[in-house]
């Protein structure tokens, strides 16, 4: 353990809400936390970001601990995903940078953007079929990595500030959302053009994406209170409304079964969305100001960060 580690905190599941099938637990994270994303690791563990607190967390599930590794000065991690070489990767807007942690040793690696990109706001990442990992920053940029060499490249986005949700198809095609600038765009791996595709009408506000097992991508209209979905060979989109009063779809995430997932703002919930029979299922989180802003999972299980109770939850699917 590093002098860096903040010593571990008992936080088992204290609260679990059963819905049909479905199995809803609670984990908490440190006082003041507020994780943003999450990502579940190939081991058990959970990794998250503690955002206010610049730092990287991981939780076992099976015994509700948590332990937290300061990520440097100035550090304010957003996202954060697991590479294939089963490292925590993380877009850090604090330090303007990419940063690598080794989850054998904690060791941190961080590869700073060009001084040009300073300001870059980083927000989410996706790794490509290559192992190349992209990124985006809502100030206006994308980028990617090449972690064999450590060679970093940025890009300014067509529409200027905006780009937010990044995922990565089964074909290996990156594509990222830009709420701002209301639009969803691939980008070419290999010169790092991005192109643009409107929304299927002005003003939906495109959050974050996500892609089927058929590469039919999956996109939360913050603005609207929708779910997109766009299909790249048909080039026509679908979109369909939240239940509840006045929704806000925030994350997105499509599990192994091709079921989509959504947080939504306004109604305080998790949302699965069965594109098959096209009917939703809401699970409210047990006390308010959840804010889950980013979801992922692994088999039988979706996790969000509610980053206004200081606390991750996990759906689990018998």
């Amino acid at each position: 353990m590093t002098p860096h580690v903040i010593a571990a905190i008992a936080a088992l599941a204290l609260t679990v809400q059963s819905a049909g099938a479905a199995q809803v637990s609670y984990y908490s994270v440190p006082e003041g936390a507020h994780p943003h994303d999450v990502a579940p690791g190939p081991d058990g563990r959970v990794w998250y970001t503690a955002q206010a607190q610049g730092a990287l967390g991981v939780l076992d599930p099976k015994t509700g601990k948590t332990s937290q590794l300061k990520l440097g000065d100035n550090s304010a991690p957003h996202g954060v995903i697991i590479g294939p070489d089963r490292a925590a990767w993380v877009t850090d807007g604090g330090q303007n940078a990419i940063v690598r942690v080794d989850p054998a040793t904690r060791k941190i690696k961080r590869f700073l953007l060009p001084a040009d990109f300073s300001d870059a706001n980083l927000n989410t990442a996706t790794f490509d079929a290559k192992g190349i990992l992209w990124f985006t920053g809502q100030n206006g940029i994308y980028g990617r990595v090449d972690p064999a060499t450590g060679k970093i490249d940025a890009w300014k986005a067509p529409k200027g500030v905006g780009p937010y949700g990044i995922a990565t198809t089964p074909k290996g095609d990156v594509w990222y959302a830009s709420l701002t600038g209301d639009h969803i765009a691939k980008i070419d791996t290999v010169s790092g053009d991005a192109a643009m595709v409107p929304p299927p009408r002005p003003g939906v506000g495109p959050r974050r994406i996500w892609s089927d097992s058929k590469g039919v991508l999956w996109v939360s209209f913050w603005n609207t209170g929708e779910v997109g979905s766009y299909d790249p060979n048909t080039k026509l989109w679908k979109a369909w409304h939240l239940p509840g009063k006045d929704p806000a779809a925030y994350a997105v995430y499509v599990d192994e079964h091709d079921k989509v997932w959504l947080s939504d703002f306004t109604n305080n919930a998790l949302v699965r969305f069965d594109p098959v029979t096209e009917t939703f299922k809401s699970f409210p989180s047990n006390r308010r100001g959840a804010a889950v802003r980013q979801l992922l999972g692994r088999r039988g299980e979706v996790w969000g960060a509610e980053s206004g109770t200081d606390r991750l939850v996990v759906v689990r699917e018998n």
